[in-house]
C-alpha cells in the first residue's frame, strides 16, 4: 500500500517549502513529489521534513569508549595513545557485547536523525586465534534491529604499518589472504537484507594495506560495482612512514597507483597538500570529514577551502562515535574553519549561504559517497526522512526562512522528532 506524507515544511534541497507531499510505495521508495498526490495518510503537523542524514564513516564498536580516555595522567595524549585504549577495548568484546554496543550506536544514530550509516568495519574476529568473521554478521543484525540503512564497508586490515606485522588488538582485524577476504564478502552478500543493506570495500589505510593489495582490492571492487573507502593522511606520522617506505605521501601514492573516481572516498585528508587535494577533487572522489572525532583526537583541521575551490565532494562521518550528532558535524565543519582562518562564512554556496551547503554534504553528499539512492526527496530514492519538531524550544521565535540556519548553528538532538527509513518509522 502506498503512503502520502505531508509535513508543515519540507526541505527541497535549497529551502523549506509548504504544501509539499511525498508519495511512497510499498517497497519504501518515493514515487512522486508535489502538491496534489491524493489523500494524505501521514500528516505531520508542526513538523519539518528533510532527507535523513547520511553518516558515511562509523566504527560502531568504538561507542564503547564513550567517556574513556579523557584523562591524561602522563601528560598530553595523542591519536596514538587513544589508539591503545581502543585496542584494549577490542580485546574485551565478545560477540554478544560487540553486537550490543553496535546496536546502541545505531539506535543513537536514529535518534540523531541519521537514517543511513556507512559502517567502516574492521573488527572481524572476537578471538584472533580462531578467526571466523562472526562479528561481520553481528553488525548486520545490529543494524537490522535498529532499523537503520547500512552500507557495510568491509575492511581489509593485514599489516600493523609498512613492513610491520599485526600486533596486540590489531590481530582481531586480521584478513589473512585476498581469497579468504573475497570469500567472506561473498558470504556477506548472501546474508544482507537487500532492502536496507549493501556492501562496499574499505582497505583500512596505507598502514594496513600494501600498495599492491590496494590495487588488487580496488580493481575487484570496481568489477563488482562497489564503493571504496579508506583512511588517508589523518596523522603526520602516517605520512612520514609512507614517505619512508614508498617515497610518496599516501594520497599521492594512491592517486598515482589507482584509477580513482567517484567510487572512492578518502576519510579525513587532514594533512593533505593543496596539490593532492586538487588532484583528488578532479577525479570526482569524496572526502569524508569527521569534525567531532578529528577535534577529539587532536588530528588537525582539513584544508576545506582549497578542496571546495577545486569542486571537491564532501560528506560527514561520526567516526569514533564519541558523540553522535550530524548537527554537530555540520556546525563544527564551518566553525573550525572560522577558528583557523579568523573569518566567518567558509562553506558558502553560490548565494552566500552556509547551511544549505552543509545540509547537502550531510544528505546528498553522503549518499553519493556510499553509492545508494537516498539523501534527496525525489522519485526513485528511498523514503528516508528526518523529522524536526517545530515547537522545540531551540526553534522558538525562528522565522521560517531562517530555519535551516537555526538547525545547523543553534540546535541539538532535542529538535529531532523522529526518523523514517524506507517509509517506516
Amino acid at each position: 500500500m502506498s503512503r502520502v506524507f505531508a509535513a508543515e515544511l519540507t526541505w527541497t534541497g535549497e529551502r523549506f517549502e509548504r504544501d509539499v507531499r511525498l508519495a511512497v510505495d510499498a517497497v519504501g521508495k518515493i514515487t512522486a513529489v508535489g502538491q496534489e498526490l491524493g489523500a494524505v495518510t501521514d500528516r505531520l503537523p508542526r513538523t519539518a521534513l528533510l532527507p535523513g542524514f547520511v553518516n558515511v564513516h562509523s566504527h560502531a564498536f568504538q561507542r564503547g569508549l564513550r567517556g574513556r580516555g579523557e584523562t591524561f595522567p602522563a601528560g598530553a595524549g595523542s591519536f596514538w595513545t587513544w589508539r591503545e585504549a581502543m585496542y584494549e577495548l577490542v580485546t574485551t568484546l565478545g560477540p554478544d557485547a560487540f553486537e550490543a554496543v553496535c546496536l546502541q550506536a545505531f539506535c543513537e544514530m536514529r535518534r540523531a536523525g541519521i537514517t543511513t550509516v556507512g559502517e567502516f568495519h574492521y573488527l572481524h574476529h572476537a578471538h584472533p586465534d580462531a578467526p571466523d568473521f562472526e562479528l561481520d554478521f553481528r553488525v548486520l543484525e545490529a543494524a537490522k534491529a535498529a532499523g537503520i540503512r547500512l552500507v557495510l564497508l568491509q575492511s581489509w586490515y593485514a599489516h600493523g604499518g609498512p613492513g610491520r606485522p599485526l600486533a596486540g588488538g590489531q590481530r582481531h582485524f586480521r584478513t589473512a589472504s585476498l581469497d579468504a577476504f573475497w570469500a567472506q564478502v561473498d558470504r556477506l552478500e548472501k546474508a544482507i537484507d537487500p532492502t536496507t543493506q549493501s556492501l562496499g570495500l574499505a582497505p583500512h589505510s596505507i598502514r594496513a594495506a600494501t600498495p599492491g593489495e590496494f590495487a588488487e582490492l580496488h580493481a575487484e571492487a570496481q568489477r563488482r560495482g562497489m564503493v571504496v573507502h579508506f583512511h588517508a593522511e589523518e596523522q603526520p606520522i602516517e605520512i612520514d612512514e609512507c614517505l619512508a617506505a614508498y617515497g610518496k605521501r599516501p594520497l599521492a601514492l594512491l592517486l598515482d597507483l589507482l584509477p580513482i573516481g567517484p567510487e572512492s572516498t578518502a576519510v579525513h585528508a587532514t594533512h593533505t597538500t593543496p596539490t593532492d587535494l586538487a588532484r583528488f577533487a578532479a577525479t570526482g572522489a569524496t572526502v569524508c570529514l569527521c569534525p567531532t572525532t578529528e577535534g577529539n583526537l587532536g588530528d588537525g583541521i582539513s584544508n576545506l577551502p582549497d578542496f571546495l575551490a577545486a569542486s571537491g565532494h564532501v560528506a560527514f562521518g561520526s567516526d569514533s562515535n564519541a558523540r553522535i550528532s550530524t548537527l554537530d558535524e555540520m556546525r563544527w565543519c564551518e566553525l573550525v574553519q572560522r577558528l583557523a582562518r579568523q573569518k566567518r562564512g567558509i562553506v558558502l554556496d553560490a548565494d552566500g549561504d552556509v547551511a544549505p551547503r552543509l545540509l547537502h554534504f550531510a544528505t546528498r553528499g553522503g549518499a553519493r559517497s556510499l553509492g545508494i539512492p537516498t539523501g534527496r526527496l525525489e522519485p526513485g530514492h528511498w523514503a528516508d526522512f528526518v523529522l524536526v519538531d517545530l515547537d522545540a524550544l531551540e526553534l522558538a521565535g525562528v522565522p521560517e526562512d531562517h530555519l535551516a540556519d537555526a538547525l545547523v548553528f543553534g540546535c541539538g538532538e532535542r529538535v529531532i522528532a523522529g526518523t523514517v527509513v524506507g517509509g517506516r518509522s
